[in-house]
């Protein structure tokens, strides 16, 4: 039997109704991060080959680095390195039984977050 009022309901559930847990979230940035980390490591090795090369195209590679545009990327990719190693160190903690209770993971989440601001912090202010 045929469905009448399947028009006036969407079809299958989707992002915009649902809001995913904090779990999720932070698997999705530990992804992301680890493909962000490429983009500073770029520019960094960028900036050795630069300083190898040449005095002038080190100069141009320097400006762009000391810019706000590459510090904002600088810091960026600093703090997806302390994320992606906060969580790793979760997974790491997880690969023996240890913290899998769903309490455990909830307080988890928020120490990954608060620790990798807090490293991003004190490696700015340390350097």
């Amino acid at each position: 039997m045929a469905d009448v009022n399947r028009g006036n309901r969407p079809l299958s559930p989707h992002l915009q109704v649902y809001r995913l847990p904090l779990v999720s979230n932070i698997s999705i940035m530990t992804r992301i991060t680890g493909v962000g980390l490429i983009v500073g490591l770029v520019l960094v090795v960028w900036w050795f080959v630069a300083g190898a090369y040449s005095p002038a195209y080190f100069a141009s590679a320097d400006w762009l680095l000391t810019t706000w545009f590459g510090y904002l990327v600088l810091i960026g990719s600093l703090w997806a390195l302390w994320f992606h190693f906060c969580n790793g160190i979760r997974h790491f903690a997880f690969d023996f039984g240890k913290g899998m209770e769903l309490e455990s993971v909830a307080r988890s989440n928020w120490y990954v977050i608060g620790g990798s601001v807090v490293l991003t912090v004190l490696t700015l202010l340390l350097v």
